[in-house]
């Protein structure tokens, strides 16, 4: 990796960053959001009201779209063809033979 001065000198800005209840992390996306993300995570780490804030609205946000349980047969339900009443039943047919 690097020299031992180097690995001392990472270890110990890792601790540093430990003791102020940060991480330092990778995360992968478009590069068109880097900017966005890079903002993002500095205005969170200042850990103030308005990281309060974006936060509550980001976990809203997530947790909307992740939590749902059933989503496809809700959607199916909410869907106009539920409530048309179609008889979707089949009659029972007997299987046909085939020649191998």
């Amino acid at each position: 990796m690097g020299s031992a001065a180097q690995t001392r000198a990472i270890k110990n800005y890792r601790n540093r960053l430990s003791k102020k209840g940060m991480a330092r992390f990778e995360v992968l996306g478009l590069a068109s959001d880097r900017e966005l993300i890079r903002s993002l995570a500095q205005r969170l780490a200042e850990n103030g009201l308005e990281a309060k804030e974006i936060r509550t609205a980001i976990h809203e946000k997530v947790r909307a779209d992740t939590r749902k349980t059933g989503g496809i047969l809700a959607m199916l339900k909410s869907a106009p063809a539920a409530a048309a009443e179609l008889n979707l039943s089949r009659k029972l047919v007997a299987p046909r033979k085939v020649d191998l």
